[in-house]
């Protein structure tokens, strides 16, 4: 009764996916922590942090892939709630810092001493307790895409006039935190954090934790994702990307739908971008830049939009690329990227996943067509009279019956 539920909540590509990443969260760590250096099934200290970039980096996919995959929204922006969302996480690194820094400041971070602040400016108030910083990594993301999405989608701002606005709002966020009187860090930003929760950062028990917190941050919110879309709001979701106008015409109402899906994707990538900066080490306004968020899109479009767990895969692969890319060539990496995301615009336009969902259903129909095509086996016609196996009844007879 319970799995039965569970299959029809969250589907079985999905349970299947979740359970997967579930496993790495636990055999990860293990393989870090409990094998001896040297062993060739040890995962090293610096793929584990690697690794755990690679998830929050599809936690920010799946993110994109609720809102452009169900309702049709291709926000190129999404990279400004996953900075904001580790800059939250990062204000708080550097509140735990204390009287460890470069200039022993009990209260102010290094850079505002350098900068001679004399005070703690009060959008930092908080910062020093642990679930404060949590609660603002979820509300400054949610609310920026709650505003955004108030005034966009209630003008009725669609296609690419939106996909550019996006864009500009996290170009112009960008702009602002480059700015030291802004008190983030300027171009800098905010890095040399010394432990969470009272446990040190570069500790590989430390990493070993972020990084199964990752993966099961990753796996509920595929959980999460998934019952939206297969619930009646996910199918109203589609209804709006396919034939928004039919869907107003029937009584819904778009731009509430719409609301609702960029304001849990915002959500969802400020949480990723606060799991990111403590496995990465540093957050500068650099995370705000237009070509970090289209390179989300390709990371959805490569792994398959409108599948949820196609935009994980596309991320993994794509970063995995990139991380061998710029080490061996270097140079050629945007060439090689631009090059893939062409070659599968071109050869899988419904990417690696939804491609192969879609060879996986022709299979399936021509098996069926072959199948009901093959001759049938010996039997009596209606009028008593035995057919053999590939050969036809007598003109006028009737065919006989399938049983199903």
């Amino acid at each position: 009764m319970i799995a039965a539920r569970l299959l029809d909540v969250f589907g079985s590509r999905v349970l299947w996916v979740s359970a997967i990443l579930l496993a790495i969260a636990v055999l990860v760590p293990a393989s870090n922590l409990l094998l001896p250096f040297g062993h060739p099934l040890r995962v090293p200290n610096y793929m584990v942090a690697l690794l755990g970039k690679y998830l929050t980096y599809a936690m920010l996919a799946l993110a994109l892939d609720l809102v452009w995959g169900y309702v049709g929204i291709l926000s190129l922006g999404h990279g400004a709630f996953f900075a904001l969302g580790g800059y939250a996480m990062g204000m708080y690194l550097m509140r735990q810092i204390g009287d460890r820094g470069v200039y022993a400041n009990p209260v102010l971070p290094d850079f505002m001493v350098f900068l001679n602040w004399q005070e703690l400016p009060w959008y930092w108030w908080g910062f020093d307790r642990f679930w404060f910083a949590m609660l603002m990594v979820m509300v400054v993301p949610g609310l920026l895409g709650f505003v955004f999405g108030w005034f966009a989608f209630r003008s009725r701002v669609t296609g690419v006039f939106l996909s550019i606005i996006t864009q500009a709002m996290t170009y112009a966020l960008m702009l602002a935190f480059f700015r030291n009187d802004m008190g983030f860090g300027g171009n800098n930003g905010l890095t040399d954090f010394k432990d969470i929760l009272g446990f040190p950062l570069q500790a590989p028990g430390t990493r070993a934790t972020l990084f199964a917190l990752t993966a099961v941050s990753l796996a509920a919110t595929l959980m999460v994702c998934s019952a939206i879309t297969r619930s009646r709001l996910g199918k109203v979701m589609v209804a709006v990307r396919d034939a928004e106008s039919r869907t107003r015409f029937i009584g819904w109402r778009p731009e509430y739908v719409k609301l609702f899906a960029f304001v849990v994707s915002a959500v969802i990538a400020g949480i990723a971008g606060a799991l990111y900066v403590p496995q990465v080490g540093i957050i500068n306004p650099g995370e705000f830049a237009p070509a970090n968020s289209i390179e989300v899109v390709v990371w959805t479009a490569i792994g398959g939009r409108g599948t949820l767990y196609g935009p994980i895969v596309g991320a993994v692969l794509v970063n995995y690329a990139k991380t061998w890319f710029t080490a061996a060539y270097p140079e050629l990496w945007l060439f090689a990227l631009g090059g893939l995301f062409v070659a599968v615009t071109l050869f899988l336009p419904k990417g690696i996943i939804g491609t192969f969902g879609e060879w996986r259903v022709t299979a399936r129909t021509r098996e069926a067509l072959m199948k009901e095509s093959a001759p049938q086996p010996s039997g009596e016609d209606r009028g008593g009279r035995v057919v053999r196996a590939g050969e036809l009844p007598p003109p006028g007879a009737a065919r006989p019956q399938s049983v199903e």
